[in-house]
């Protein structure tokens, strides 16, 4: 009887935005994994002697005679140089997304957003497990593009099936502030994960650990996703110039943009910035980054319903002032320490605006264009992750 409960009226609401928050908790995680890793493997593995160099930079200066003071200035040249080749391997996930996303609002209602899931999904688990097992630049630049197709497919998709199962302005923003949430909670575990475990036992280790996960949110999938749920083809699923027209829509998108670029900025050069400037452990490299994520954890969960009561606008204005101030704390910090208060500002100002303004969109447009409005968000977040 149960089952044949199941099959008629399908998942619950809850199952659905628990598949969702866990798929957008792995994007995010395999996302935040590789930032403290792929600028030091990079750099070791055309640097082969950086190692030694790095442990002569940490002694006293008289114990450094004149050979290795060159080596070390030609280190620091390098490491600089190293910059342009992060920031271009990063920034290739953006890219990737950017110009999928459009792609995947306009074929998501063909296909079913439930399938436009699945396929993200298992374009992560291959992301994954490329960047476990490559060595080469060309390799981990792959992986890193194959997950911009993937986190197109589970951003649009994910917050599209959100919006479908919670119709009602109110709760929706309740629920979309829970499921932000789990990009927070991705990035929080990500940065230290990659850290630790890379320090621990090499390159490969949080890779696989990241695709055993997506492998278990895949088996979730198919056990209770209805890959033939899909939309009556519509005329409003192609109405991108009717959307573009509503410029309320365009404006939480450029507010969106101009949030999250603050954050994309630091991801490829703050990790050098501290190995060239304070040289800390590898697992250390992580920890930076925390503040960030547990600001943007609290401020999701708190203000999705508190934006809802007292208004969105009010929010989003206080908290774009708020991460104004934190940026421009960020360059005066000269410690890791000095760096907690503006790094959670940063994420608190970012998470508020996400949890006020992302449902917002969904009561703008019919459900019909609920993938494309999604495709337009996701593409202002990764036009802001690219510039960054």
């Amino acid at each position: 009887m149960f089952e044949d409960l199941a099959e008629r009226h399908g998942p619950s609401k809850k199952t659905i935005v628990f598949i969702v928050y866990v798929s957008l908790f792995l994007d995010n995680t395999l996302l935040t994994v590789v930032v403290p890793i792929i600028p030091d493997y990079l750099f070791h593995i055309e640097n082969p002697y950086s190692d030694v160099l790095t442990n002569i930079s940490q002694t006293t200066t008289t114990n450094v005679n004149e050979i290795a003071k060159k080596a070390l200035v030609e280190m620091e040249k390098d490491l600089r140089a190293e910059n342009g080749q992060v920031g271009l391997l990063l920034s290739s996930k953006a890219l990737l997304q950017l110009i999928m996303n459009p792609i995947v609002g306009v074929l998501s209602p063909r296909l079913g957003v439930h399938l436009s899931l699945f396929i993200g999904s298992v374009s992560l688990l291959v992301a994954a497990l490329i960047f476990a097992l490559g060595e080469s630049f060309i390799e981990l630049l792959i992986g890193r593009s194959l997950q911009g197709i993937a986190s197109a497919c589970i951003g649009v998709a994910g917050m599209s099936l959100v919006a479908q199962e919670y119709p009602e302005d109110k709760e929706r923003s309740h629920v979309m502030g829970i499921v932000l949430g789990s990009v927070a909670l991705g990035v929080l575990l990500g940065y230290p994960l990659g850290g630790l475990l890379y320090d621990i036992s090499g390159k490969s280790t949080p890779f696989f650990v990241v695709a055993f996960a997506v492998l278990c949110d895949l088996g979730l999938q198919v056990h209770y996703l209805n890959f033939e749920s899909k939309f009556e083809p519509s005329v409003g699923v192609w109405g991108w110039s009717h959307m573009l027209s509503h410029r309320l829509v365009v404006l939480i998108s450029g507010a969106l943009l101009f949030s999250t670029v603050a954050m994309a900025v630091l991801e490829p050069c703050l990790p050098l910035w501290l190995m060239s400037h304070i040289k800390p452990k590898k697992w250390q490299l992580g920890l930076v980054f925390i503040p960030d994520s547990v600001g943007y954890l609290i401020s999701t969960n708190f203000f999705g319903p508190l934006a809802y009561k007292v208004g969105r606008w009010q929010v989003v204005v206080i908290s774009m002032l708020i991460i104004g101030v934190s940026t421009f704390m960020l360059p005066q910090s000269k410690s890791m320490l000095a760096l907690i208060t503006p790094h959670f500002l940063l994420g608190l100002g970012i998470g508020a605006v996400d949890a006020a303004l992302v449902p917002l969109l969904a009561s703008l447009v019919d459900a019909s264009l609920y993938s494309s409005v999604y495709a337009l968000q996701q593409m202002a977040v990764s036009l802001a992750y690219f510039i960054g």
